[in-house]
């Protein structure tokens, strides 16, 4: 008589990478669900979060005390969502410059606070700012 295993069971270590494959598809799907889109970070004000979007602006403000640099996303400025503030003294710690994020999607991690109407995390190290893979 034949058997009627699952394939996986009839090869060696195939259960132990089905195993691997499923733990990590699990970790990947918690970290999607910690992910507050830039549109929504105004509902997460006073909260620490990860913000996730695509960076539509770049602006460093160089008239401006601390000469910041400032990342806009959830929309086109000004009528934007979301805005990450670099301070001038850590801008010297980013490989690429931060205007080099325009364009490129990214998650923000830290304290999320109000702006105007907009949500702010203000960046404390450039390992704050994470180039995604957002679809």
């Amino acid at each position: 008589m034949k058997s009627t295993r699952p394939m996986a069971a009839t090869r060696p270590g195939a259960l132990a990478l089905a195993a691997l494959a499923a733990s990590m598809s699990l970790s990947f799907a918690a970290s999607a669900q910690e992910a507050i889109p830039a549109e929504h970070a105004v509902r997460f004000i006073g909260t620490t979060g990860m913000v996730c979007g695509t960076v539509e602006r770049t602006r460093h403000a160089t008239n401006t005390e601390g000469e910041p640099t400032f990342l806009y996303m959830g929309g086109n400025f000004p009528r934007h969502t979301f805005t990450a503030r670099i301070p001038g003294s850590i801008r010297g710690t980013f490989t690429p410059a931060p205007e080099e994020l325009r364009g490129q999607d990214v998650c923000i991690s830290g304290s999320i606070q109000r702006d105007a109407s907009r949500a702010e995390i203000a960046v404390s190290s450039a390992a704050d700012i994470r180039l995604a893979n957002i679809r």
